[in-house]
């Protein structure tokens, strides 16, 4: 399907994370799409990626930016309208599950809803203007954590909560402007980091087994390529109607009866 994303201009939040990572798959699925991904993260493989990216003749960047610095994401955006002069996606997806809980400080926990949550508001602000140009969209990358808890994460969990909160909350005020506003929610998702967790665990094959059977579709977690699929979809005209709503790709995880995981 012809997503219509060619020559889009789309900023990727969290878009150097290891090969294979959602952010990564996201912004690679967008150059098979034809669009622009503009990579923003602080981590400098994103160099490699924009690379790689221009070495094929995709039209690509990479802006080095620490998601915690509200000036450094205000330079961030505005070196993106002084490059290309528009914006007409923006996919906040940094996010990580970083384990601030009770046993945290006060400014682990602060730091934690800084990258998590509040970097979602500043690079939606400074992005503002041009979306409403464009009439572009907005697509916030959530978490089941937000929805089901998962114990020691009190940061994260909180910082994905009001991510939900948020997605409405915008879709409410940009509903004048026309922009989309939508969240996609992960439940289990097999990423880099997810294996090299597993891999460190000393019974880690099983506790993965034990995962995948409470997953209802198929006994398995959802692949990167799925959610940026998904993720596509809700920032292209294909989904022109669909607003202020929580996308789940989980394989039914969070919302399908218990009774399945016997199934």
């Amino acid at each position: 399907m012809d997503l219509n994303l060619k020559n889009k201009v789309v900023i990727v939040t969290g878009a150097a994370g290891m090969e294979g990572s959602i952010g990564e798959t996201i912004v690679r699925t967008l150059a098979e799409e034809g669009a622009i991904p503009v990579l923003v993260d602080r981590n400098k493989r994103g160099f490699n990626y924009e690379k790689r990216l221009n070495d094929k003749g995709v039209d690509s960047i990479f802006i080095q930016t620490d998601m915690t610095q509200p000036n450094q994401i205000e330079v961030a955006i505005n070196k993106v309208i002084k490059k290309y002069g528009r914006i007409d996606a923006l996919i906040n997806n940094v996010g990580v599950n970083d384990g601030a809980g009770f046993n945290c400080s006060y400014d682990d926990f602060m730091y934690s809803l800084k990258l998590n949550l509040v970097s979602y508001f500043l690079t939606t602000k400074f992005a503002l203007p041009e979306l409403k140009k464009s009439k572009g969209s907005i697509l916030n990358i959530g978490s089941k954590v937000a929805l089901t808890g998962q114990g020691n994460t009190s940061g994260y969990a909180a910082a994905k909560g009001g991510v939900l909160g948020l997605t409405r909350e915008w879709a409410v005020d940009l509903i004048s402007d026309e922009i989309r506003v939508n969240c996609l929610v992960i439940a289990e998702s097999w990423t880099p980091a997810y294996q090299n967790w597993v891999d460190k665990q000393p019974n880690g094959q099983k506790i993965l087994k034990e995962i995948e059977d409470k997953i209802p579709l198929a006994k398995r977690m959802t692949t990167p390529s799925e959610i940026a699929n998904t993720a596509l979809f809700l920032i292209s005209e294909k989904s022109s109607h669909t607003t202020g709503q929580n996308v789940f790709v989980d394989g039914g995880y969070v919302h399908l009866d218990r009774s399945l995981i016997g199934v």
